[in-house]
């Protein structure tokens, strides 16, 4: 039986960076120093289906009551985009023996993307 992470709404998987890091004056510091800064790198891995939309037509009913598909808003970070996010937002899970984090959507500040030329 295969096993996978399903993520929910604007929920984002990422792998963060490891190992050590330079500073501006060329120090380099260790991942316990990196883990207790605001800011973190990582690459995203997998992101949820997104923002969900209200479906206008069933407004008036029940949420359940509903029988159409449910709707969503797409978030802009992809699998592979390298991301820095708001390290206080981040959510530590481990899956087959590697950590990842999941954040919102909203605690990335920024994307990376490769041209895909």
């Amino acid at each position: 039986m295969s096993r996978q992470i399903i993520l929910i709404g604007d929920r984002v998987l990422i792998d963060p960076d490891r190992g050590e890091g330079a500073t501006d004056a060329g120090l380099y510091l260790p991942q316990t120093v990196k883990e207790k800064e605001k800011v973190q790198t990582g690459t995203v891995v997998q992101t949820g289906p997104g923002y969900p939309v209200p479906d206008p037509v069933t407004l008036d009913q029940e949420p359940w009551l509903k029988g159409g598909k449910d709707k969503y808003f797409p978030l802009q970070a992809r699998s592979g985009d390298y991301c820095i996010f708001l390290r206080e937002h981040a959510v530590e899970i481990r899956y087959d023996r590697q950590k990842y984090l999941v954040v919102p959507h909203a605690a990335i500040l920024a994307l990376i993307r490769q041209d895909s030329l």
